[in-house]
């Protein structure tokens, strides 16, 4: 049962807890009129889920407070959490302190056990998934974010020194844009060609939004090993489906997460600093060693007598067949009534209308590593090339100074800064990262006005009075 009275006590606590970290600082940044009238933003942040979230907290803990986040799905459905997610749980630990940004009471602990008790704390295993998306709409209360919702973003336009954010709500001026959307922040979920143009209904991929019960009696093919795959074969699975085929490419389902294996403060914290050729060794050596789905998801999907695991077993032709489809790998030919394609996100910028005037200039990992290594992994190379600030670079300086007020503080600055943009654990980290670099880039850019600030500054701490010059002795 839940303890209604636990969390304004907690709530209290927070207030207070602010209070002894002086949060938040003053404000201090300088108001710029907007050219509709009143002030322009100093940041707009596209999206409203975990990583926008805590931007926008970051944000306000560095004085930076004129701020707005635009998503365009409706309040409390921001992310994919309660969406397109299916797993039952989180995959991570729940002691993780995710967006809280240090401070205790913000954590998804202290909201859990404010309600339910430290012992139904202690009995959790991993947090369900719902409760999850809970929190994060009390995180968004608490932090005080002001979000547009059901407001997607369609153009973002250079105009002199702002942006003009272009949305279903109308336009806005911003000095700064965040890109805060999650996976599919630079492209649209990725289906292989084969799979491309059949009817609708019979291939979904793992980030559509379907009803799992459409698939009771039906056979499914779900392609993939990841945990989005042992997630989608779950659910289909639990709604009654007929027969569910799992088909992997590779000749086992992986077994080895490396970057959980060698995860520490150094990885998190030290990564941005790393040399190029550094970084790509490591996200390069992940790429062949690909992050295996959690085992209580094989286990929730290997329990079931109709579910079968087929590896080495690529997709090489879909078609449609009746009612139905056929694939076909190189083991034979499955026939199915409905196929799911968990095979990720994939950089495609030509798909991400709202950045036409932007992305054709941004820099990119195939423009700094040499051309074979580019070949042979043409999905890295194709993430940007971000500065330590989270900015996008020129490919050809001078094309679009623009982009250096444009930060990407999604799922593909990754090869770029490490893991603090991909999942709760490091949110805190990547946030301060991202709110420490607009920092020094608006106190940088506004030189000028700081330097008259100071100059201007005349209010008195002392009257003078205080102490008064004591005359010295007059000698005869």
């Amino acid at each position: 049962m839940t303890d209604t009275t636990g969390l304004p006590a907690l709530e209290a606590e927070l207030a207070r807890q602010r209070v002894l970290l002086n949060l938040p600082p003053k404000s201090w940044m300088p108001a710029t009129p907007s050219p509709a009238g009143g002030r322009a933003l100093d940041v707009a942040v596209v999206g409203a889920g975990l990583c926008g979230l805590v931007a926008n907290a970051a944000l306000g803990m560095e004085g930076i407070d004129e701020v707005r986040l635009f998503d365009a799905a409706p309040e409390g459905r921001e992310g994919p959490w309660i969406t397109y997610a299916r797993m039952e749980t989180l995959r991570t630990v729940k002691e993780a302190a995710g967006p809280a940004l240090g401070i205790p009471a913000l954590t998804f602990r202290a909201w859990f056990e404010a309600q339910w008790g430290i012992d139904a704390w202690e009995a959790m295993d991993l947090a369900p998934r719902e409760m999850w998306m809970d929190y994060l709409v009390w995180y968004r209360r608490m932090t005080g974010a002001r979000v547009e919702n059901d407001c997607p973003v369609t153009e973002i336009v250079p105009e002199g020194d702002l942006f003009r954010v272009v949305t279903a709500k109308g336009d806005w001026y911003t000095r700064r844009v965040v890109l805060a959307t999650g996976l599919d922040a630079l492209g649209a979920p990725r289906l292989p060609r084969v799979a491309e143009g059949l009817p609708d209904g019979r291939v979904h991929h793992s980030a559509d939004r379907f009803d799992p019960e459409s698939l009771r009696g039906k056979r499914v093919i779900v392609v993939g090993a990841g945990a989005s795959a042992m997630d989608n074969a779950a659910a289909a699975l639990e709604a009654g489906c007929a027969r569910l085929d799992l088909l992997v490419r590779r000749g086992a389902v992986p077994t080895v997460d490396k970057f959980t294996g060698t995860g520490s403060r150094g990885m998190t914290a030290g990564f941005v600093g790393l040399s190029d050729a550094d970084k790509w060794a490591l996200m390069d050596e992940g790429d062949r060693f690909p992050v295996p789905p959690p085992r209580h998801s094989v286990e929730r999907v290997a329990r079931h007598e109709n579910a079968f695991l087929h590896v080495g077993a690529p997709v090489e032709d879909v078609e449609t067949r009746g009612t139905g489809i056929a694939v076909t790998t190189p083991l034979g030919e499955i026939e199915a009534d409905v196929a799911i394609f968990a095979t990720g996100f994939g950089i495609d910028l030509p798909r991400r209308p709202e950045l036409r005037h932007l992305a054709p200039h941004a820099r990119l990992w195939g423009d700094v590593v040499d051309g074979a290594r580019a070949a042979a992994n043409p999905a890295l190379a194709a993430h940007p090339y971000l500065a330590d600030d989270f900015t996008f670079i020129e490919r050809t300086p001078g094309s679009c100074p623009a982009l250096s007020r444009v930060a990407l503080f999604a799922y593909p600055s990754v090869p770029s800064h490490g893991k603090v943009t991909s999942g709760i654990p490091a949110s805190s980290e990547g946030a301060r990262r991202l709110a420490s670099g607009l920092v020094r880039s608006f106190f940088a850019e506004d030189a000028e006005t700081h330097l008259t600030r100071f100059r201007d500054y005349d209010t008195p701490d002392m009257t003078g009075e205080e102490w008064c010059p004591t005359p010295l002795p007059v000698r005869a």
